[in-house]
């Protein structure tokens, strides 16, 4: 009865040999020890492969083996879920008195952590009363709520199985053990190997060599294995070169070494990829494969290892996709992150936890909900344009919308009998709504959803089996537990399929091929995390006490060791990529373990097998696109430089109208030239002065805001909400001003009244705002706009204008104008519309001025009106003495925020006795300011010819598109 290592470097041969001395043991029915529940099919098919049928024996993982042990013994209590310890964890902190980490209690993250340093301290073989300070507290609090559930965790059953394997001789039956694939072992698999050892016999292959910096970070559990083995220590030698090519023995032979020796041919069984960025990388990874696979390599047989998943999923999936490459991604997401389970968890926010209308629509749009597309993405768009967001008034304009009809999976949610029974309904009516009940769910993102349906299905009956204890349940902490629940990504090993996976999944396993991805400095070592219960100083200390085994290797070491394994996955080529910049093109110093693995090379042979691809290279070059769409982009590229090769080479393979229609890509003219347009605008008379404005500013962004006129979907409260509230309350004001102050305009004596009404036409105009505003964008805009119209009131008193407010918000040029204005303001051949905000009028003659309300901070001087062709001030002058019979004395734009200087074209003739106090430079001569009137309305003119041919150019003013245009996205301009 002893233990008995076996060690050595990986190809050693070290699990074939314990395998073999597995089945040459059978008929004593021996246990079989791997890393993970992943590996127990790939093992049995591994022991079938060398013997025909197993007729005894188990292989599993340690967990299986404590479980085993709990199993045999009357004292065993049910373990706990993930979801009801988090339950427990909550119940623990929320009853907690906490001193140093009270105020880090009611963050959600707290029990997540806790969970993990409690199973780290009950996995280490310690008691609560060995802890100080909170950590003690809250892990016998813990204790003590799972004893009153007659509870244990998995950590505590380990615990007990340990224990009592070493004090119960009936524990075990002598069956033999094997293990191999553990780098660490906690308190409790420390404690089992000691009782097996001393029990039956114990062989453990251990990926050891003394004195090796690759295997740095497992020297101490190789000594205390060492020291437990005695002279039972079979150290096998090195055997790469038997199941590798040279290059990939001598990498694992030197790598991380200081004087290696000189290095064989490296002849591509080890590449190096650079790529600038992301896509970069991922896309050379992506087109390798592809070329691997069309060589005859099976997928199955190639591995992308990645330092984390989570970073590059996204990116990888889209690289591989779009290359056609099937692949598996080994690993496990939240359950949110699945389609299914997002849809699910969406539509308990909204019901449960107050969610808004991006909850409730964000499950209707998903086809889980049995509602069609168009149908959704109508009544969101109603709401969405109304501003609707919060919950209770976006269910109700949904139902009103649907004429009343309810949405059946709220209904199922609300006549349930409880919660857990309400998510038990809703979930298969979800799978039923995507996918029918009339076949089988075979596809590939049917796969996808029932796996995410089992998690949710098992952690329903986890808090079923909660409250079945005594428990109480709410249904946040529903929401909270799914959304704890993680879901596998796909099978490990799934044929066909390019496995993706971390490093930890790598190293038990074999493939022809290896990408190492995240060579870069920050990805690998990769940055370590510390708990917030158990930093290094504390390992430290309480690994001192016996069999705690919590201090951890060094993370570099580690990852070091986890590299090392990566590389030596790979029999027949091994591929090392990295990101050498940035998306943004920032460098990105390589990784320490880069340079290492190249430095064991010739670095002329190093040179020869890098392969770089920079930002720059959008396509590939033509011969080596992995798919017609890549050729078809790498073609029309060519074209930019080689337009007689592009075309012979789109002649040779069909590809001609494909290559023009690339090639009309580049050719935009902006000219219209489509008969019904231009019958169209041909026909068109009337014309708004904003909108020759807009033209005159830019006729490309005239066409794209005027007459493609694109609009947001999203009703908010911007700018032109703004302007429009703002016109509405002055109109009242001036309208009602008599009335209310015994006067037609604003005075020190009566400014305080009129303040008092300002506010109340304000509150009045803010009552007519149909979007959906919350409190915080009501009071905001509410403020806003009171500051800025009460200091307009004061400025209206302190004016030294002699004109009285009379005329507001005059139309011309539509039916709904007076009648005299009906005609419009005629340009000579095109008529034109609009709307003046003021007219201020001499009380003694027929003498005005126009003025025009602007919501920004800035007016335009007389100069600025004549440079940037600004029409609305010139126009409206010819308006009010041609249209409303008064003589113009100017016009000014006043603006409602900022320093409100107004600013405009003045008469200098009524500078004195008609309108004192503007700018002197907007005063203009009586030649000067008729000609500037004039010349707006030939700017005028000359825009509704230009309109009317469909003159339409790239003709920003200034010469170049402002930051601030939002058109660019369809602007018929080409770009770079």
């Amino acid at each position: 009865m002893a233990l008995s290592l076996v060690v050595g470097p990986a190809n050693a041969g070290k699990v074939a040999l314990l395998l073999e001395r597995y089945l040459a043991v059978l008929d004593r029915d021996p246990v079989l020890i791997v890393p993970n529940r992943s590996d127990v099919d790939r093992v049995e098919r591994d022991l079938l492969r060398r013997r025909p049928a197993l007729l005894s024996g188990t292989i599993g993982t340690f967990d299986d083996l404590f479980e085993r042990l709990a199993g045999s013994d009357g004292a065993a209590r049910p373990v706990a879920g993930d979801s009801q310890r988090a339950l427990v964890a909550r119940r623990v902190v929320a009853g907690a008195a906490l001193n140093g980490l009270g105020a880090s209690a009611r963050f959600a993250g707290f029990a997540d952590a806790l969970l993990q340093a409690l199973g780290e301290l009950e996995s280490g073989l310690l008691e609560p009363d060995e802890l100080d300070g909170d950590l003690g507290r809250l892990f016998a609090a813990y204790r003590a709520e799972l004893d009153g559930l007659g509870l244990w965790d998995r950590d505590r059953r380990r615990r007990h199985s340990a224990e009592r394997l070493a004090t119960d001789l009936s524990a075990w039956d002598g069956s033999p053990v094997f293990a191999y694939g553990f780098e660490d072992l906690t308190g409790a698999e420390w404690r089992l190997l000691e009782a097996l050892a001393g029990r039956t016999e114990v062989t453990v292959s251990l990926p050891y060599e003394p004195g090796r910096p690759a295997f740095a970070s497992l020297r101490r559990t190789a000594d205390d294995l060492g020291a437990l083995a005695g002279p039972r220590i079979e150290e096998l030698p090195p055997r790469g070169e038997e199941v590798a090519h040279p290059a990939l023995a001598h990498l694992e032979r030197t790598l991380f070494d200081d004087s290696p020796p000189s290095a064989p041919p490296l002849e591509g069984a080890v590449r190096f990829f650079e790529g600038a960025g992301v896509r970069a990388a991922l896309e050379l990874v992506g087109e390798e494969v592809l070329d691997l696979i069309r060589g005859g390599v099976e997928p199955e047989r190639i591995a992308l290892v990645c330092p984390s998943l989570e970073r590059v999923r996204a990116p990888l999936e889209t690289a591989l996709a779009t290359l056609g490459v099937p692949y598996a991604l080994e690993g496990r997401v939240r359950l949110g992150q699945t389609p299914f389970g997002a849809a699910l968890l969406a539509l308990l926010r909204f019901a449960w936890l107050g969610g808004g209308r991006r909850e409730l629509y964000g499950f209707l749009r998903s086809p889980y909900s049995g509602q069609p597309r168009a149908a959704v993405d109508f009544l969101e768009g109603r709401l969405r344009g109304r501003a609707v967001n919060a919950g209770a008034q976006a269910e109700e304009e949904t139902m009103r919308l649907r004429d009343g009809r309810p949405l059946p999976p709220l209904e199922l949610l609300r006549s349930a009998s409880s919660p857990l029974a309400a998510v038990r309904a809703l979930a298969p009516f979800m799978l039923s709504a995507a996918h029918g009940v009339d076949a089988p769910a075979a596809a590939e993102p049917a796969r996808h959803d029932l796996r995410a349906y089992d998690e949710a299905a098992r952690t329903l009956l986890e808090l079923e089996d909660w409250l079945a204890l005594g428990g109480t349940l709410a249904p946040e902490e529903i929401v909270a537990a799914l959304e704890r629940a993680t879901v596998p990504l796909a099978v490990s090993g799934e044929a066909g399929r390019v496995a993706v996976l971390d490093l930890l999944r790598a190293r038990t396993r074999r493939f022809e091929v290896v990408f190492v991805l995240g060579l870069e400095q920050g990805s690998l070592p990769r940055r370590g995390t510390a708990s917030p219960f158990l930093d290094d100083e504390a390992r430290r200390t309480l690994d001192g006490l016996p069999r705690a085994r919590l201090a951890q290797p060094d993370p570099v070491a580690r990852d070091r060791y986890l590299f090392y394994t990566a590389c030596t996955r790979a029999i027949r080529r091994l591929y090392l990529v990295r990101e050498a910049a940035t998306d943004e093109g920032s460098p990105r110093d390589p990784s320490p373990f880069w340079d290492e693995a190249r430095a064991l090379f010739a670095p002329e042979d190093v040179a020869r097998w890098t392969v770089r691809r920079p930002l720059s290279a959008l396509t590939w070059p033509l011969e080596r696109a992995p798919s017609e769409r890549e050729r078809l982009r790498a073609l029309a590229a060519l074209a930019a430089s080689d337009r007689g090769a592009a075309e012979a080479v789109a002649q040779a393979n069909g590809w001609e109208r494909r290559l023009e229609r690339a090639l009309e890509a580049f050719r935009r003219p902006t000219r219209l030239v489509h008969p019904r347009v231009l019958e169209e605008l041909g026909a068109k008379q009337t014309f708004n002065v904003t909108e020759l404005e807009r033209f005159a500013d830019c006729s490309s962004a005239w066409f794209v805001e005027r007459l493609l006129d694109p609009r947001t979907i999203d009703g908010e409260p911007d700018a032109k909400l703004r302007g429009s509230l703002a016109h509405t309350a002055l109109h009242r004001f001036f309208a009602g001003l008599p009335k209310q102050v015994g006067g037609e305009r604003v005075t020190p004596e009566n400014v305080d009244a009129a303040l008092a009404f300002m506010r109340d036409c304000l509150s009045g105009a803010l009552e007519g705002v149909r979007l959906e505003l919350t409190e915080l964008q009501r009071r905001e805009l509410a403020e806003g706009l009171r500051r800025d119209l009460e200091q307009f009131v004061r400025d209206e008193a302190a004016s030294e204008l002699p004109l009285m407010p009379r005329r507001f918000e005059v139309s011309f040029g539509s039916e709904r104008s007076a009648p005299e204005l009906q005609r419009g303001l005629d340009l000579g051949g095109a008529v034109l519309s609009g709307k003046i905000d003021r007219i201020d009028l001499d009380p003694y003659s027929a003498r005005g001025i126009v003025q025009d309300y602007k919501s920004g901070r800035k007016g335009h001087s007389a100069t600025e009106i004549e440079q940037e062709l600004r029409l609305q001030i010139p126009l409206y002058m010819l308006v009010l003495r041609d249209l409303v019979g008064i003589e113009p004395l100017g016009g000014v734009y006043r603006p409602l925020a900022g320093e409100r200087k107004p600013r405009g074209l003045l008469r200098a003739g009524a500078r004195e006795d008609g309108v004192p106090g503007f700018a002197k430079n907007d005063y203009r001569d009586e030649d000067a300011f008729w000609a500037q009137v004039e010349g707006a309305r030939d700017a005028a003119r000359g825009f509704t010819e230009r309109i009317r041919a469909g003159d339409v150019q790239h003709d920003p003013k200034g010469g170049d598109c402002p930051s601030w245009c939002g058109a660019w996205p369809i602007c018929r301009v080409r770009r770079a």
